[in-house]
Parts: C-alpha cells; structure tokens; sequence
C-alpha cells in the first residue's frame, strides 16, 4: 500500500468515528458552545468534540504529524504530512438539523494535499480521493457532469457570516444570475466540491472559505475532472472556484466580469 492510500485509509476511518459521535450528539440535542465571526457563525459542541477525537485519533496512529484544524490550535510535526481538519463543515446545518453537513480530513505532504475524505455526517455518503487516482463515491468512481452552456449551468455558492460582505456578494450575484441557470446554496464548501465531483453541480464560488473547508473537497473535485482555483474575492478575502476542466475559464470570467474578484493589483 502507497503511503498516499495509508493516509486515505487513516482519514476515512477516522472521519467515520468522528461521524458517529457527531450524529450521536445530534441525538442528544445540539447546542451552541461559541460563535465565531458573527453571532451567526456558530461553533457547538459537538465541533470541538469530533475534532478533539479527530487529533487524537491521527496523532496516536502518526504522532510526528502536523494537524490543522478549525477548533483547535495547530500541531506542529516533523515528519512532513499535515492534516488539515474540519470536523464539522455546515454547522449551521447541523444545528438546524439539515442533513448537509460533512466531517473534512485532508492530509498534506510536502504542501501538496495527497489524500482526503468527505464525510456527509447526517447520510454516510463518502467521497474519497487520493492524488493522482480517481475520486470515489462511496467506493464507486465519479466524474464531473459534461460542460453545457454558460446559460445552462447550475451553479453552488456560499454566503459570508459578515452583513458587509454578504451586501456584496449579494450584488455580484445579482449580476451573475441572468446567465447562469440558477444558484444553489447548500451550506457546505466540502460537499458542494463534491457535488461538482459527481456532476450535480457544474460549478462552484465562494468567497470567505478556509483551508480547512476545501482540502479534502477540493482534492475528491479535480480527482474527477474539475478544475479548482483560489482567488482573492471583492471583499478581500479567500475565494475557491470549481467547474470542469472544459468550461472553467468561461464560467471564472462571468464571475470576473460580475464583480466577484478584486481588482488586480496596480
């Protein structure tokens, strides 16, 4: 076995513990423990429960990794793969108890994301992928649906937990709605990459998104066939855009051209 399908190996089984105590919690009754950016942007407790089980469960089998992860404080290593971790991508959806929801394990080595797992916590779905192998569903490959028509895509997004940002993001995608075939907004950034994975989506942005969020997602999407880019958005901060390979160009300059990215710099 390739130490990329190790790293797959420890992910998927450490994404499905962390999925079990996660819905286990959800049976009990979610919480909110914090909140982050805004009084919206929540964390629960079951977020720093499934992380805290995550750390330790990677680090027990690989103790001189690195781990990065949402709720916790990065772990040094020495032996050149980090983990990259988000135990709960869509809290909101968890909290609301809308099943979109996913526990996110990436492994880095060298810099360079070799393995992930995205786990849909609230219906088991998993999509795996390691670098340079095909992106998998639940064990069965997927690919991303064929390029149409800029007019005849249906297009994920995400929305910042900040007003400001949300005023602009609203006015880009006012913009970019007449040409598209519609948007859709999941509440995950790990799933909707997936979805552009298994072609249910032909293409996604967002601006506001951390690394933690679109690792795996990211891998298991160019895996089958897309092709994923990070950007600066209008509002300052991180954007990822996802489309098959064929049409991404055209789908990145209709968000170009709607107002979603910064201004080159001078």
């Amino acid at each position: 076995m390739s130490l990329h399908d190790e790293l797959l190996e420890l992910a998927t089984t450490t994404a499905r513990s962390a999925a079990r105590l996660i819905e286990s919690g959800a049976a009990r009754g979610v919480e909110v423990a914090a909140t982050k950016s805004s009084s919206v942007d929540v964390v629960t407790e079951s977020d720093r429960s499934a992380e805290r089980l995550i750390r330790r469960t990677l680090l027990d089998a690989r103790p001189d990794d690195a781990v990065l992860g949402e709720e916790g404080d990065d772990q040094p290593g020495t032996s050149g793969v980090r983990w990259i971790v988000d135990p709960i991508d869509g809290t909101v959806n968890f909290l609301y108890g809308i099943p979109q929801y996913a526990v996110s394990i990436a492994a880095e080595l060298d810099g360079e994301v070799v393995a992930g797992v995205v786990l849909n916590a609230a219906t088991g779905t998993e999509y795996t992928a390691t670098l340079g192998g095909p992106a998998h569903r639940d064990g069965v490959p997927i690919r991303v649906r064929a390029t149409v028509p800029l007019g005849e895509r249906l297009i994920g997004t995400g929305f910042s937990y900040e007003a400001r940002q949300r005023e602009v993001q609203a006015a880009a995608l006012l913009r970019l709605l007449p040409r598209i075939r519609d948007i859709r907004r999941f509440g995950s950034c790990a799933l909707d990459l997936c979805a552009v994975a298994q072609g249910s989506l032909d293409g996604y942005l967002e601006e506001g998104v951390n690394l933690w969020d679109h690792a795996a997602g990211g891998l298991v999407a160019r895996s089958a066939g897309a092709r994923v880019e990070t950007a600066r958005g209008v509002g300052g901060r991180l954007m990822v855009i996802a489309a098959p390979m064929g049409g991404f160009d055209e789908f990145r300059t209709a968000i170009a051209q709607a107002g979603y990215l910064a201004a080159p710099a001078s």
